[in-house]
């Protein structure tokens, strides 16, 4: 005890040490980005306008993180200790746990309806019930690809740009409606993940990400470039919109979803019903993934994750193992842009991005790879966080009129994952339980595999 005291003051030194270089580095990289902010005056000409008390605030912040995160670490470092841990507390109840948050999530959108009334649940139900679930779905499936095959994708967005015009095309230029849409964009955007598989059956990380992005940015161009298929940057509007069994959310008084159930009409309907759909399109692609695991074809993935050199061994074919990877993830992604188009009655290539790509592929390493549960916390924090930041108007009043929080997500993107790289390398929920066990089932801690799938 008396050594790790008299090694405080050292460390405490080259913590402050540590923190001022961070600060200086900040105080670097934020000019003139953050120090000065462009704006147009009265004459209309354009002016500097210096934000320094925003810029030291950052300053400060990158310090105080900086000291509490070495002094963090080098307290771990010192006081290392290996820990066993016995079965967690709420393994019997886990199970109530899932049919709880189910119950929460279909009750939901009439929770919020029955304290906002109509106006105010549209906001919520849209923004925070069907915007969060599009991206647990689509995490959902890409955790099959690189969470359980262990295959990095950097291009998945291009299967969820399949989707959604597959349906805008189809529905647009052939009158199809969106019940028969759904299952062709998830079947085409299935072929174009079996296209892209192939010529990666050879490559395996740096590589594969490398080539899974160029095919991301490549269907992109397509889209952009070939304006007699696409309309190019324009897009496709006037979407078809949902209906109900045949009955649309509209305001008529005959053939209408209120006319028929003798209600008033409203556009929270429509919200309401879309809600009800992604909802039941991500648990759907829950129940499968899972599923799926226990089969065969699952423990192959979770086999050509661990080692492909031995997964060869065990007689396992790694080319139809990739391929019904790349295939049930591009499937899912299908269905979600499917769900997208019909959603905004729009599409373009500006909403396939690779920023896109990268915010799914964030949602899965945040989460924890292979996680389920792991995935809806992370697009919660994620998507849920950006949408919060809309409602921080306070925050205009101390960085001044100009200040928007939601030019900073990405930032503070950046910092959570720097962050859960320090703290929690193997993602929120960095154990899961495993595929088959002998005699009792028990979850396998991260911190005992050496890659840290768990």
């Amino acid at each position: 005890m008396a050594s790790e005291n008299s090694a405080s003051p050292s460390r405490l030194a080259l913590a402050l040490k540590e923190g001022v270089i961070a600060a200086l580095l900040a105080a670097l990289l934020e000019f003139p980005i953050i120090d000065y902010q462009a704006a147009a005056n009265i004459d209309n000409r354009l002016v500097l306008t210096s934000r320094f008390g925003l810029a030291m605030t950052i300053v400060a912040i990158v310090f105080i993180a900086r000291v509490s995160i070495y002094l963090y670490q080098t307290r771990v470092v010192a006081r290392a200790v290996v820990k066993v841990k016995g079965p967690s507390v709420f393994a019997p109840y886990v199970q109530w746990i899932n049919y709880a948050g189910i119950a929460a999530l279909v009750v939901f959108p009439f929770v919020i309806l029955t304290l906002l009334g109509s106006g105010g649940a549209l906001k919520w139900v849209n923004n925070y019930g069907v915007q969060i679930l599009i991206y647990v779905m689509l995490g959902w499936g890409l955790n099959i690809v690189v969470g359980l095959a262990g295959l990095l994708d950097l291009g998945y967005v291009a299967f969820y740009a399949v989707g959604a015009y597959s349906y805008a095309l189809l529905s647009t230029k052939f009158g199809l409606s969106f019940w028969i849409c759904l299952p062709l964009a998830g079947i085409l955007a299935a072929l174009w993940g079996m296209i892209l598989g192939f010529p990666v059956l050879r490559l395996r990380g740096d590589y594969l990400a490398i080539v899974t992005l160029a095919f991301g940015e490549i269907i992109r161009t397509v889209l952009i470039n070939w304006t007699d298929f696409s309309n190019g940057y324009a897009g496709i509007s006037s979407i078809p919109h949902i209906t109900f069994f045949g009955l649309p959310f509209d305001d008529d008084d005959h053939g209408t979803f209120s006319s028929f159930f003798h209600i008033a009409y409203s556009p929270i309907h429509r919200t309401i019903f879309l809600y009800f759909l992604i909802l039941t399109l991500a648990l759907t692609t829950n129940f499968v993934t899972i599923r799926l695991r226990r089969l065969p074809i699952g423990r192959a993935w979770e086999a050509l994750r661990e080692d492909e050199i031995a997964c060869r061994s065990l007689g396992i074919n790694t080319t139809t193992t990739k391929l019904t990877a790349f295939a049930m993830g591009a499937m899912f992604a299908g269905f979600a842009g499917s769900f997208f188009a019909v959603r905004q009655g729009f599409v373009s290539p500006e909403s396939f991005t690779f920023v896109e790509s990268s915010t799914i592929l964030a949602i899965v390493v945040l989460g924890g790879m292979g996680s389920q549960m792991g995935v809806v916390l992370a697009a919660i924090l994620m998507i849920g966080g950006t949408e919060i930041l809309r409602e921080l108007e306070f925050l205009k009043a101390i960085f001044g009129k100009g200040f928007d929080p939601v030019q900073y997500r990405m930032l503070l993107f950046g910092l959570a994952m720097v962050l859960m790289m320090i703290w929690r390398p193997r993602g929120i929920i960095s154990s899961r339980m495993p595929s088959i066990f002998l005699a009792e089932r028990k979850s396998i801690s991260g911190a005992n595999v050496s890659e840290g799938h768990g």
